[in-house]
């Protein structure tokens, strides 16, 4: 029998709303959720009988004050527990603070369901790795514009160009990507560069809202469409006007909503759920996804969404984007009240260049955090990644494991070369055509598409760079 069939949740959380409220999003999974109002019951449980079956704690009662005391009180008792804090603002500061206290994890309220569940799903399962390999799962960080937006990698660039091409129309964008690699930061810096960026971006998060409730999310409700609707709610569309709506994991639509929305983008009209009317919108769509939307999702609204596709590479396939990513992130962090500037030495940025990193971009980030919270010096070294470099020395899955960067690409990387590869992972030059291809989406990337300006800084003619398109089997807007 699996080690994880009986799970038990200690949740702290002193109003009974609240702990009704999160003990039905665990009980979806599976968990058994034993609830605590105060510290000392908190305690008090985990040292009696039912104590010995708990796997998690989620503190959803932070104080700054009185928290890091409960988290060394609940470790004395369980040392390896995993604590997921939950608590209001959703700073960085506040996860600092949880962070140096010993929490696992940190989570900003009001929570979503699938947040919560992921954090527990990772921390709880002992055959997966912990320590600085378990990612944090809620950080804020600033908007940032294409322009900001860090890698060289010809694939990221060909992402960015067509990105920012498809910035100056309306028609809808889906963008295609490995859960972490930047969807959502992609898809709010297409908003900012749009001619939608003094209207609003709203956000849905497609997988964490329930099948029976996403219609009245998304078309709003008018009073008695069904039982519980006592008042009007305003849809997510309707809220959008004039600006853009974020739909993250897309392809987790139910298919009769599929079909709603593809109405609604090829009439422009949102009708409330039990509404006969409708109103007029004008909204752009920008949908995520971390899958191919299949033959079960809605053909129409598919073909719709895939007219401008943005595809963002795993972190695994630009390794020589690592340095660049790795100091702008610590430059990040080091702006936000309780953290301090850190370096991060060649020996550090080398161990983290040959590890797969299966939670891109985010890992990442959330191992740059934990390594800043822990690190004694102003630099940070090999010493600060011990996980990473042993899962990325014995492990043999190329979801998480060694990536096979060539020592050439390794050195050029990390001296700052990484416009361009120049070697294949044996140490020999790729041939001529394939670096000239990567040239060309490089320059077409960094001038946005404009095609005449790409000509121009190539020194040729437009004719020819369109010729040299076409034997190089490139895309126009990449």
């Amino acid at each position: 029998m699996r080690d994880d069939s009986v799970r038990s949740l200690l949740l702290v959380e002193a109003d009974a709303g609240e702990r009704r409220h999160l003990t039905a999003i665990a009980a979806r999974a599976g968990w058994s959720v034993v609830g605590a109002a105060c510290a000392e019951s908190a305690l008090g449980l985990l040292q009696g009988p039912q104590g010995r079956e708990v796997r998690a704690v989620i503190l959803a009662m932070w104080d700054q004050d009185d928290g890091p005391a409960l988290i060394a009180a609940l470790r004395r008792e369980v040392p390896n527990l995993p604590i997921i804090v939950l608590a209001g603002g959703g700073s960085i500061a506040l996860a600092v603070d949880a962070m140096r206290a010993g929490a696992s994890d940190f989570l900003a309220k009001p929570v979503a369901p699938e947040r919560m569940l992921d954090a527990l799903a990772v921390h709880a399962d002992r055959r997966r790795a912990h320590g600085e390999l378990a990612p944090v799962s809620e950080k804020n960080a600033p908007d940032l514009s294409l322009e900001q937006l860090v890698g060289a990698a010809p694939d990221f660039r060909a992402a960015l160009a067509v990105a920012a091409k498809a910035a100056r129309n309306r028609l809808p964008i889906l963008i295609l990507g490995e859960p972490g690699s930047g969807k959502e930061t992609f898809a709010r810096a297409i908003h900012s560069a749009s001619l939608r960026a003094r209207g609003p971006l709203v956000s849905v998060d497609c997988k964490a809202v329930a099948a029976n409730i996403i219609d009245s999310i998304l078309f709003g409700h008018v009073p008695g469409a069904f039982p519980g609707a006592f008042s009007e709610q305003v849809g997510r569309l309707v809220e959008a006007n004039g600006g853009t709506l974020l739909l993250d994991e897309v392809g987790d639509l139910p298919l009769e909503t599929q079909r709603k929305l593809d109405r609604v983008l090829a009439t422009g009209e949102v009708r409330p759920v039990g509404c006969n009317g409708s109103s007029s919108v004008d909204v752009r769509i920008i949908a995520c996804t971390s899958r191919l939307l299949d033959d079960k999702f809605d053909l129409e609204l598919a073909t719709r969404l895939a007219g401008t596709t943005v595809t963002l590479p795993a972190l695994r396939d630009r390794s020589g984007d690592i340095p660049a990513l790795a100091r702008h992130l610590l430059g990040r962090l080091s702006a936000e009240p309780g953290m301090r500037s850190l370096s991060v030495g060649n020996d550090a940025l080398a161990v983290l260049m040959r590890y797969g990193w299966p939670g891109n971009v985010r890992q990442l980030a959330g191992v740059l955090f934990r390594a800043a919270l822990q690190a004694d010096g102003r630099t940070l070294t090999a010493e600060d990644f011990p996980h990473i470099a042993i899962q990325s020395r014995f492990t043999g899955r190329r979801s998480d494991g060694a990536t096979d960067i060539g020592k050439a690409s390794t050195d050029a990387a990390l001296a700052g070369a990484g416009q361009v590869t120049l070697y294949l992972k044996d140490g020999h030059l790729r041939s001529l055509e394939e670096i000239e291809a990567d040239i060309i989406r490089l320059a077409i990337g960094h001038y946005r598409g404009r095609m005449t300006e790409v000509a121009r800084r190539l020194g040729i003619g437009r004719s020819t760079l369109y010729r040299k398109l076409g034997e190089l089997g490139i895309d126009t807007a990449a």
